[in-house]
Parts: C-alpha cells; sequence; structure tokens
C-alpha cells in the first residue's frame, strides 16, 4: 500500500476508478481542490495538521457521517474501518463500493 496515496477522508487513492479516467490528482497534491470542487473534510484535516481524519479527536464528525451516510458516496462503513485502521498503524484498506466509485468503471 503506498502511503501518499491515502486520502483524508478514507478512501485509499491508489485503487480509485476516477482518479485516471478524470485526471484526479489527489486530495493531498491537490490541496483539497479537487476535480469537483473544494473538499471541506481535505481542508479541515490540513488546517488541523492531520494526515487524515482518523487522527481527530472528533472522528467521525459531522462532515464524515454526511459522507458515509450520503446515497451516492456512501461506502457502508469502508472509510471509517479504514480511518481507524491507518490511525492504529495497520496501513490495510478496504475498497469502497459506493455508486459512485461503480458508476466510474463505465467511463
Amino acid at each position: 500500500m503506498d502511503k501518499s496515496m491515502i486520502a483524508y477522508c478514507g478512501t485509499y487513492c491508489g485503487v480509485c476508478e476516477w482518479k485516471d479516467k478524470v485526471g484526479c490528482k489527489e486530495c493531498k497534491a491537490s490541496a483539497g481542490e479537487m476535480f469537483w470542487g473544494e473538499c471541506d473534510k481535505a481542508k479541515c484535516c490540513i488546517a488541523k495538521g492531520l494526515d487524515h481524519c482518523g487522527q481527530c479527536a472528533k472522528m467521525p464528525c459531522t462532515k464524515l457521517k454526511l459522507l458515509f451516510g450520503d446515497p451516492e458516496h456512501g461506502d457502508g462503513g469502508a472509510r471509517l474501518r479504514n480511518l481507524q485502521n491507518w490511525n492504529e498503524g495497520n496501513f490495510v484498506y478496504e475498497k469502497l463500493g459506493n455508486k459512485a466509485q461503480e458508476r466510474a468503471k463505465e467511463l
């Protein structure tokens, strides 16, 4: 696992179907200015000096809960488990199985 591809929100960009298809540079390299707009989770982590949301004492915050439960981008708890694992130094990932990722396969 390439630790530089760990997104702030619990996504692992190394396996993301959108990355190559839309030229996403991922949230850390783009400082939260994503191909789709500004990422509030990335901006929050940057402001707090965190590597990812799993390091935050308020995790899961309202921003993450909204993301986890989003009909298009929700993931059945995969991001939360990723963040918990990464915070514990266990650098594995669970791939997201949400509608947005499935749609990316069709691009």
